[in-house]
């Protein structure tokens, strides 16, 4: 149940003379219900300015917006305080009222405008400590319709500060944000890992590991970033000594997205480098002087073997030796390479670690992709069981379609993609076509790396940068891959979509995923994935290959990254056919 009344939305010079000509005017002119709802209820507020072409902005809400103003001009003599900020730019205050405003909605309409604005491209920072999002409440069924109507008037006011709400939800800094409201799950694993930090840190205790398990879209990144950022509130809140926490994650994409999250909540200014790649904090840190928390993301992602860059073991261990805490979030069905592979004695001693510690939880709530349970299964027989089974057709509201080309897919894609609510649709496909980061040589023949069958080819991730000018560049240099304009022509692979969402994943099945005597075969000779189907050396100096279990994962992730549908097209001609027969 929603309502249609209107929010009261104005907008004011954010000075001492402002306010003051917005009280007398509102005294003055406005009826006596407008006054109520401004000076009697609750409100919410935003201030903004621009600092070097972007935008800072602080979010309150408040009982008494007049006085409360006053307040933070009081504070603005201090120029420590970002309040100082108000008499050094030429900066703006909206007031949001509603004649339904109460404590509880207010604090939701606070907590929901900091994530939108954090997600916000031309938002630079922002000054809150912490969001407070609330649970049930009256009338919390209409928080929603108020929110839209209130986001809706400051747009129409300001399209650069307050784009639309699609293009807000699709960004990649909105999905893995700190600020999102948990669920009761995610909730109850927060509070506790919270509580096991500040215990281990009381104590002195080392070598602690927090172990979540979850599977795909189980909301692990969500999970990670809201306890990161709670960890240091928190500390702050109670006046504790400055806490040495870092986030880790072996990905060039979510890495970029985690660095945006620092800088604009004010951590690196206040903390300095807070996000690492595993390789460079192990390089940087030293065992005899641990950090406080380490929060590692993806964690299946770590490398379990030395290479080139990392001369260690095994990254897990050594973060560690390196922190009192570690806490982990961990997938065993998207480890994609030979050197991410975990031998099953290894990984149960980790996992038995944290048990003995009282820390080992799971994520089972499946929050990625908005369908039916027997969506979920269905994806589940094919890259688990290995078997084509009848696509449901109660999807609730999920879409599901397989194609007889390439090109077909293409262009269904292609036609959601157009729309502003689906744009984040791209194409992706097994790692199935010859790929190097490396321009291709002259005497292939062909401009770029490419996915080819038959007539049909387009260019692998990454290709077109080569074309970008360099504004372009510029424009792209905060975005994940799927965000990029240029990639609706790319293919996008594992490499740069694994802990991402896609609106519609038009998901190529390549040649090394066959289908024979009613079974889904994956084929490690068909594949082009070199880090997948190379020999890895065990711990007892064995010799042995993962392929066709690493391809399956590969086929998981990819299936899993479709927030509202699956299109997929299989080159496998049987395997086509049984997808096809699967949707009759």
């Amino acid at each position: 149940m929603g309502t249609d009344i209107k929010p009261i939305v104005k907008k004011i010079d954010d000075n001492v003379q402002g306010l003051k000509s917005f009280h007398e005017s509102l005294v003055q002119n406005a009826s006596e219900k407008e006054q109520d709802i401004l000076l009697q209820f609750p409100t919410v507020y935003i201030h903004n300015w621009k600092n070097t072409g972007d935008y800072e902005v602080y979010i309150g809400e408040s009982n008494n917006i007049i006085q409360r103003t006053k307040q933070h001009y009081d504070a603005g003599i201090d120029e420590s305080k970002w309040q100082h900020q108000l008499f050094l730019q030429d900066a703006s205050l909206y007031i949001i009222g509603h004649e339904h405003f109460n404590k509880s909605m207010t604090l939701d309409i606070e907590n929901r405008l900091m994530l939108y604005m954090m997600s916000v491209e031309r938002v630079r920072k922002i000054h809150n400590l912490r969001g407070n999002p609330q649970s049930r409440y009256y009338p919390d069924s209409e928080m929603d319709d108020i929110f839209q109507m209130i986001w809706k008037k400051l747009r129409k006011d300001n399209k650069e500060l307050f784009p639309s709400e699609s293009a807000i939800k699709d960004s990649a800094v909105f999905k893995a944000s700190p600020l999102h409201k948990l669920t009761e799950e995610q909730e109850a694993v927060k509070l506790k890992i919270i509580q096991r930090v500040f215990e281990a840190l009381q104590t002195g205790k080392r070598g602690q590991l927090i172990f979540i398990e979850g599977e795909a879209g189980t909301g692990k990144t969500v999970l990670n970033s809201s306890t990161f950022y709670e960890i240091f509130a928190s500390a702050e809140e109670q006046e504790m000594e400055p806490l040495k926490c870092c986030m880790m994650v072996n990905h060039d994409e979510q890495i970029t997205v985690y660095e945006q999250i620092a800088r604009k909540l004010g951590l690196v200014e206040r903390y300095g480098e807070v996000v690492y790649k595993p390789t460079s904090f192990i390089n940087r840190h030293s065992v005899d002087e641990p950090i406080d928390v380490a929060f590692i993301d993806e964690a299946h992602l770590l490398l379990t073997q030395g290479k080139q860059s990392y001369q260690g073991e095994n990254q897990l261990k050594d973060i560690i030796e390196r922190a009192r805490v570690t806490v982990v979030m961990f997938d065993e069905n998207q480890i994609l390479t030979t050197e991410q592979y975990w031998e099953a004695q290894i990984l149960s001693q980790y996992r038995e670690l944290a048990k003995r510690q009282n820390n080992y939880f799971e994520l089972k709530n499946q929050l990625r992709i908005r369908s039916s349970e027997e969506i979920v299964a269905w994806i589940d027989d094919f890259t688990k069981k290995r078997k084509v089974s009848t696509v449901p057709k109660n999807c609730g509201g999920y879409e599901i379609r397989i194609f007889e080309s390439p090109l077909e897919l293409e262009h269904a894609l292609k036609e959601k993609a157009e729309d502003e609510n689906h744009k984040l649709s791209r194409l992706i496909a097994t790692y199935d076509w010859e790929y190097n980061s490396k321009p291709p040589a002259t005497a292939r023949l062909l401009k770029y790396w490419e996915v080819m069958i038959g007539q049909w080819h387009k260019p692998w991730n990454r290709e077109l940068d080569r074309e970008l000018g360099k504004q372009e560049k510029r424009a792209n240099k905060y975005l994940s891959w799927a965000e990029q304009p240029q990639t609706i022509d790319e293919i996008g692979s594992t490499f740069t979509i694994q802990g991402f969402d896609l609106n519609y994943a038009g998901v190529i099945l390549g040649p090394s995923v066959k289908y024979r005597n009613g079974e889904v075969i994956f084929d490690p000779s068909a594949s082009y994935n070199s880090k997948a189907v190379r020999n890895r050396t065990l711990s007892d100096g064995s010799k042995q290959k993962f392929g066709e279990e690493l391809i399956q994962h590969e086929v998981r992730v990819l299936m899993t990254r479709g927030v509202e549908g699956l299109y997929i097209y299989a080159c496998d001609d049987a395997l086509r056919e049984a997808l096809l027969q699967a949707m009759k």
